[in-house]
């Protein structure tokens, strides 16, 4: 039996609690529904065919459980499982190692200054989300710790995936616990595990300890002396790469730890396959510097040019007439004007060649590439903010400059730019 009832054909959760079924807006809703089913019963329907589901228990396990309604001679409202396992999966008790799970994220939780609870449901529309146990942590954050010790579904509404992404889409961080392999290699969620250990050993105070879910992430310069190889390819690119390496982590610091901000969730992209854990707070920021790039900071804002201005190559000269594609090689060489305010008379060079840079703009790259491998070698989050500011400012003058360059030249800017960052960051002998 269960007091919480799913109707597929009303899409509404039934509370067999309460007078009005938890639906005060349809009056007569109890009768309607007993009703339909005793008129399904009259006629033989199928118990799978009658529109009710277990929305308790079978649920949360991705269970789907058939049910019909009874009414007992003392008035009491009771809804029946069509199969004995699924009866019998309500009145299975929650195993002592799962309780002492519960029991020790409560208490880390307030050792470190949190407020927790057990078996918390939250009202989300017409539905719960029913955390097994949840912490209350610094700046509103709410994390959700689930033990999973037995057979979770994966697939289908209650499945862990499911659950997990429901649970964050209303403001719950969910971290799963389990001691089985298996799971701790799915990469559905953001799965944590010990070694399995009995009641009593996880209930006392000493230490436990998270062998699998928590990582440090390795930042490495993809040189000649690099320990790893280049996930690029087999040569050596220059660039700093990322690699998370497995670490221990006491279970009573992972849990104060998430509450307070210090350690949070990420998702690691490696080749093809997403990978989720938990990193420090330091680490999931150095991250985030090194997948950002200072390409992505807003052009200087440009003044409109005269109508008759071209700021890209010529692709024809006048008196020139083509059929078809001409091959470069056979394009006449086209004498360079350079403009009369800052370039030389003496510039030979032709359009296809690129123009020599100033020293000025390179200097300036360079400085903002700088700025930026010293922001990846900080560990101080005070000091990475303070660093940060720096490497935005610097990238910011070579940004400006790079547009200043290429509107005095009348040149494209992204070639400008693209050849600019060729020669600074991978100098040719």
């Amino acid at each position: 039996m269960a007091n919480m009832v799913w109707h597929t054909k009303l899409r509404i959760y039934l509370d067999l609690t309460k007078d009005d079924l938890g639906h005060e807006e349809l009056p007569n809703l109890w009768e309607t529904i007993y009703g339909a089913d005793r008129l399904y019963a009259a006629r033989n329907v199928p118990v799978p065919e009658r529109d009710l589901q277990c929305a308790g228990v079978c649920r949360d396990a991705g269970v789907e459980a058939w049910m019909h309604l009874r009414l007992r001679a003392n008035g009491r409202r009771e809804a029946v499982h069509e199969k004995t396992e699924d009866e019998n999966r309500h009145t299975t008790a929650v195993s002592d190692e799962h309780k002492a799970y519960q029991e020790r994220i409560l208490r880390a939780a307030q050792e470190g200054g949190f407020h927790g609870n057990s078996e918390v449901r939250t009202r989300v529309g017409r539905s719960w989300i029913q955390t097994d146990t949840l912490v209350e942590g610094a700046g509103g954050r709410r994390i959700g710790w689930e033990v999973q010790l037995s057979s979770a579904a994966t697939n289908g509404p209650r499945s862990v995936r499911a659950r997990a992404s429901k649970a964050h889409k209303n403001g719950i961080t969910p971290a799963w616990h389990t001691d089985r392999a298996d799971y701790a290699q799915r990469h559905d969620t953001h799965w944590t595990r010990s070694n399995n250990l009995p009641a009593y050993v996880i209930a006392k105070t000493g230490d436990l300890r998270v062998i699998s879910g928590f990582r440090a992430l390795d930042f490495w310069h993809c040189d000649l002396r690099a320990l790893y190889p280049c996930p690029h390819g087999t040569r050596r690119c220059g660039k700093t790469h990322v690699t998370p390496k497995p670490r221990d982590i006491l279970f009573d610091d992972l849990v104060r730890h998430t509450a307070a901000g210090a350690i949070v969730p990420i998702e690691h992209r490696i080749t093809t396959r997403l990978h989720r854990f938990w990193v420090t707070s330091a680490d999931r920021d150095r991250l985030d510097d090194l997948n950002s790039d200072d390409a992505q900071l807003p052009p200087a804002r440009e003044t409109e040019a005269p109508a008759t201005a071209s700021r890209n190559r010529p692709t024809c000269r006048p008196g020139i007439v083509m059929t078809r594609p001409v091959p470069q090689s056979q394009v006449p060489e086209q004498p360079f004007t350079p403009p009369t305010e800052d370039a030389p008379a003496a510039h030979t060079g032709t359009a296809s060649s690129p123009p020599d840079l100033p020293d000025s703009l390179l200097a300036l790259q360079r400085a903002a590439d700088a700025e930026h491998r010293t922001l990846q070698r900080l560990t101080s989050e005070e000091e990475r903010t303070i660093q940060r500011a720096v490497w935005f400012r610097a990238a910011a003058a070579a940004q400006s400059a790079v547009t200043q360059y290429a509107r005095r030249k009348r040149l494209n800017r992204c070639e400008i730019e693209s050849q600019l960052r060729r020669i600074t960051r991978h100098p040719q002998p």
